[in-house]
């Protein structure tokens, strides 16, 4: 059995394969090997370009295994028979840590305070507390648990929003209604068709004034020009692991819209996370040659 995996650090992680199975290496720049054609199991690269094209080609590839929680950009492509599996679990401490520091900076303000010292500025900016506020996670999945886990200790209220309702957990259809409760809101969804520019121009006049919004998830979920109309007003503030268009182009209006934070879509990568998804492939490898059924396999987009 043919495993490639792209080539880059942490694959020892993988551990001792089956005996059959060759591990291969596509390569992080330039094109594929013709071999690589004849992969049955495929750990795609986070940004290949070749994929759309090579994919296709590929008549012996029975199983497509990420290193991301996210497949929103794989599943138009997957071709029929093939069955795709994400790295869901892999990454929910990383993402719940960065959600958590990004609120706690924001709250205290610690970019505008970093800008004052770099100008060499002894400039008091107005601090608040976390602990009292509303945070409405938005995604209520394990990433969503994790984060409120970890958000416990603060004293904050939680607000538990999914596509579905379940017990504790309110549905997308009453965020209307849930939206202006919250002091942070908590972007953690997956991009579908039905949540991609959710939270639109409608949506974000329903958050409170001084509300602070976090996207750790898909850019597209937030229509980003009604974003920068209202931190231009300064009704709300931002924290963004992603952006659309991503990467965010040098002049983008966002860049400098006031009360955004914006870091490079890295909020699950950690090296700690990376070797945990390593782990994974290594487990549905010997899952798929022991005929075993797959674990985190894509069902309904997700």
């Amino acid at each position: 059995m043919n495993l490639w995996v792209p080539d880059r650090p942490g694959s020892e992680a993988i551990g001792e394969l089956p005996e059959g199975v060759a591990l291969n290496l596509t390569p992080g720049e330039g094109e594929w090997p013709p071999a690589a054609l004849d992969a049955e199991f495929l750990v795609p690269g986070a940004r290949d370009a070749q994929l759309a094209e090579k994919l296709p080609r590929m008549k012996r590839l029975r199983v497509i295994q990420t290193l991301s929680a996210g497949v929103d950009r794989l599943l138009p492509i997957v071709p029929a028979g093939v069955t795709l599996c994400d790295a869901a679990g892999t990454r929910n401490a990383a993402v719940a840590e960065w959600v958590v520091a990004t609120i706690l900076a924001s709250t205290k303000r610690l970019p505008e305070l970093r800008d004052s010292q770099r100008e060499h500025r002894w400039e008091r900016q107005g601090s608040h507390e976390l602990a009292g506020t509303t945070v409405l996670i938005l995604g209520y999945g394990a990433i969503g648990e994790a984060t409120e886990r970890r958000l416990a200790p603060f004293e904050v209220e939680v607000i538990r929003v999914a596509r579905r309702a379940r017990a504790g957990v309110h549905a997308v259809d009453d965020l209307n209604k849930l939206l202006p409760l919250a002091d942070v809101v908590v972007v953690l969804l997956p991009l579908t068709p039905e949540t991609t520019g959710l939270m639109d121009a409608n949506m974000l006049t329903r958050l409170r004034p001084g509300a602070l919004l976090v996207n750790a998830a898909r850019g597209p979920i937030v229509d980003t020009q009604a974003l920068v109309r209202q931190l231009r007003a300064e009704r709300i503030r931002a924290a963004l692991d992603v952006t659309d268009p991503e990467p965010l182009p040098p002049g983008d209006p966002l860049w400098d819209a006031p009360g955004v934070l914006i870091t490079p879509h890295l909020a699950g990568d950690t090296p700690a996370a990376d070797r945990r998804a390593w782990i994974l492939v290594g487990e549905q490898v010997r899952r798929y040659v022991r005929g075993e059924p797959l674990a985190n396999v894509v069902r309904h987009g997700y």
